[in-house]
């Protein structure tokens, strides 16, 4: 499988994570997203007329959005998928349009109402907490049970990466505690801006 890359991305990120996760190797293709705009040369285009990024291309099959794409790297793993995954996938895309936009804004100058952008995001990361803290009090730590599914990896990179955009996570520790969560799942892999748990030393 190859994936078109940008380590920048976020959606890209959590396409590289599930992988890592599930233990299946990609052909990694650097696409200089950023200031070279790769994504919308005429050999991208042809691949993803819409010009974005990820792009996986596994054999004659070509899937160009990160919850399709999260899909198929599942397809053999069930333990990995849950009935409650849709709703998460499409809230996933909303963070990605909040908190993503405003990091794209403040890290690459991209265009966008930041203001707007934040606003979206903080009311989006108030959802997430509520939902963590209810799943807190029944016991459970991820967001649709006792396991982590597509739905985790596909909602946590923007969320991780709210503070590059202007947003704190300082007042969501139930969200920070599921983030700790992931990031101490065995296979996980950083990016620019996420970071792996760091042991703690034992005391002597």
């Amino acid at each position: 499988m190859i994936l078109y890359d940008y380590v920048l991305s976020a959606s890209c990120y959590k396409v590289r994570l599930m992988a890592a996760l599930l233990g299946t190797p990609l052909n990694l293709r650097a696409v200089n997203f950023h200031p070279g705009r790769e994504h919308k040369s005429a050999e991208m285009l042809a691949l993803n007329p819409k010009g974005t990024l990820p792009i996986l291309q596994d054999g004659d099959t070509v899937l160009t959005d990160s919850a399709d794409i999260l899909r198929h790297l599942t397809a053999d793993h069930p333990e990995w998928q849950n009935t409650d995954d849709d709703r998460w996938l499409a809230f996933a895309s909303d963070l990605n349009d909040s908190l993503g936009l405003a990091r794209l804004h403040d890290v690459i100058g991209y265009e966008a109402d930041i203001d707007q952008a934040r606003a979206k995001g903080v009311s989006a990361l108030r959802k997430l907490e509520a939902h963590l803290t209810e799943q807190r009090f029944d016991g459970l730590i991820f967001l649709t049970g006792s396991n982590p599914t597509i739905a985790d990896i596909a909602c946590f990179p923007n969320t991780a990466l709210a503070p590059d955009g202007g947003v704190t996570l300082d007042p969501y520790p139930s969200t920070r505690l599921w983030m700790r969560a992931i990031r101490s799942l065995p296979g996980f892999i950083e990016m620019p801006g996420i970071h792996r748990l760091h042991e703690l030393a034992h005391p002597a």
